[in-house]
């Protein structure tokens, strides 16, 4: 078969400036046969030229759009049009999803309290209320077992004495401390931004709510976190409130997925004095140039805390495109956490608590991942086994080259 643009010529130009060959074994590349060819392409050293040049082709315009005829492409601006459409139809579809969320949070909201009360004590659930079958049947039927072995071991007052101080364990604990606490730290993005010192101010949060903007130009929510009172901060409530959009941009329409966070806004906490954990102090000292003497200053700056999450950045209007890359990341990450806590950990803060969700989300394979014992590209310079001098003295296999 003709070879027009030399690929075969070029391919073997570069094997040569890679590989250092003999004299004869060129005269065989150069009137290389079909399964020749195969077999040269099998080196590394070609392969890693080859995919060199079809890196630097990749996302290059091919030319075809542009090769059409007028007509053709005035059929494509037609269909181009049609998808507009669609997403403005697609808009409408988000904002209707909105409107359920809002109608279905008032549905939600009388066992979020009642969750809230069973979390902070303000309600014993009943017995009813608590039939629910145990996370973990083996460890209730080496509980029962263990009863039994202790009423053949043990004489009938010390059993009694037993049972009885198992019935007031606990009887001083109320709610369940350190829910939230707990939550958050299962949940790797949230337990990355806790330092130390913002455990004792987080065992002190009660609950967590999402409120659902009901503005029709809006469909934004707002982040409650409720603390009890405390001794960092007189707030009982602190904020954040994300502002979305669903509609395409009229810059890049067809860029269009989907609601998405344009901004967030967070509130400002009364700190209580020398209790603020998102700063510190730190002392420096300046050598005067002149007279040699020395002096200590003393100088505030920002303290890693999970409380810098209500002090978000801010955009000013209209200069999103001038972000920098440092800035566009934090707010990426501050979209995602608050999408989180709105989708997941709020609607299924038990299942976090003990750890289920966790379990579940791990059910979950990476794009992409192979399973063990799935066939991959085979890489001869990543196995340790692999020997070519061996290969050589195949004489099959050198025939067939």
């Amino acid at each position: 078969m003709a070879d027009p643009e030399g690929k075969t010529a070029e391919v073997v130009e570069e094997a040569d400036e890679v590989e250092d060959v003999e004299e004869e074994e060129c005269e065989e590349i150069q009137n290389v046969s079909p399964p020749g060819l195969v077999g040269l392409l099998k080196s590394p050293q070609v392969l890693a030229a080859v995919q060199e040049r079809l890196d630097y082709l990749q996302g290059a315009p091919s030319g075809y759009i542009q090769s059409l005829p007028k007509s053709v492409k005035r059929r494509i601006k037609a269909l181009k049009k049609l998808q507009f459409e669609a997403a403005k139809i697609e808009a409408e579809f988000y904002k209707e999803v909105h409107d359920l969320e809002c109608k279905y949070a008032s549905l939600y909201t009388p066992l979020f309290d009642k969750r809230k009360d069973v979390v902070t004590a303000a309600k014993e659930p009943t017995d009813e209320e608590c039939d629910w079958p145990s996370d973990d049947e083996k460890e209730e039927k080496d509980d029962v077992k263990l009863a039994e072995d202790v009423k053949n071991k043990v004489k009938i007052d010390d059993a009694e004495k037993t049972e009885e101080k198992k019935d007031n364990e606990g009887a001083d604990v109320k709610g369940i401390p350190g829910f939230w606490l707990t939550v958050f730290k299962n949940v790797e993005m949230l337990s990355e931004m806790i330092q130390d010192h913002d455990e004792p101010i987080l065992n002190c949060l009660q609950d967590v709510k999402v409120k659902f903007s009901e503005v029709e130009s809006s469909m934004g929510f707002i982040l409650e976190f409720i603390f009890e009172t405390n001794d960092f901060f007189s707030n009982t409530v602190l904020t954040k409130n994300y502002t979305m959009k669903s509609e395409p941009d009229e810059s890049d329409p067809f860029s269009f997925e989907g609601p998405e966070i344009v901004k967030c806004e967070g509130c400002q906490i009364d700190w209580k004095k020398g209790k603020n954990v998102t700063v510190k102090t730190i002392k420096k000292k300046q050598k005067h140039k002149g007279r040699g003497t020395t002096r200590t200053v003393t100088k505030t700056v920002q303290n890693d805390s999970f409380f810098n999450f209500f002090s978000p950045p801010t955009v000013p209007e209209g200069e999103e495109e001038d972000m920098d890359e440092d800035l566009e990341a934090l707010l990426a990450a501050d979209f995602e956490i608050g999408h989180f806590i709105r989708d997941r950990i709020v609607p299924r803060a038990v299942l976090y608590f003990t750890g289920e969700a966790l379990e579940n989300d791990d059910d979950f394979d990476e794009e992409g991942e192979e399973e063990d014992g799935e066939e991959g590209d085979y890489d001869e310079d990543a196995d340790p086994d692999y020997n070519p001098q061996a290969d050589s003295q195949k004489p099959e296999e050198c025939k067939q080259q």
